[in-house]
């Protein structure tokens, strides 16, 4: 396992969307992830919106602690509008981040949700380059 994937961050969040807010959650997601791709550290962003359980599940990969604590800086008023209309129900880190990023997310969730984390065994990350080779 190489240096990027020892230190790796895999988030899983799962927020239950309020009802009536589905559309607004949506543009916010939108905003909030189109904000990332432009200008945050994450390696990969995706949101899936289960709407029958009115469930939305959001991936965020990071290349170490740094990344997140790069991301919080950054992208807080997209976050904050994103849960305007949403709660937090379950949120799931792989990988092991850092005391002071573990303290800031359980800080953030506080008893609202069940958090669960899980230390890397192995893997690897394949991306294609920027270059397309």
């Amino acid at each position: 396992m190489g240096t990027h994937e020892a230190t790796t961050l895999l988030f899983r969040n799962t927020m239950r969307i309020t009802d009536g807010h589905l559309e607004d959650f949506r543009s916010a997601v939108v905003r909030a992830v189109a904000f990332a791709e432009r200008h945050g550290p994450q390696l990969l962003a995706q949101t899936f919106v289960d709407e029958e359980r009115m469930l939305a599940h959001s991936f965020q990969l990071y290349r170490g602690s740094d990344a997140v604590r790069t991301r919080w800086k950054l992208a807080y008023p997209y976050i904050q509008e994103v849960m305007k209309h949403c709660r937090v129900e379950h949120f799931e880190v792989f990988g092991e981040p850092d005391a002071d990023v573990a303290a800031g997310v359980r800080s953030a969730l506080g008893d609202q949700c069940e958090l669960m984390s899980g230390p890397r065994v192995a893997g690897f990350i394949r991306f294609a380059s920027e270059s397309g080779t």
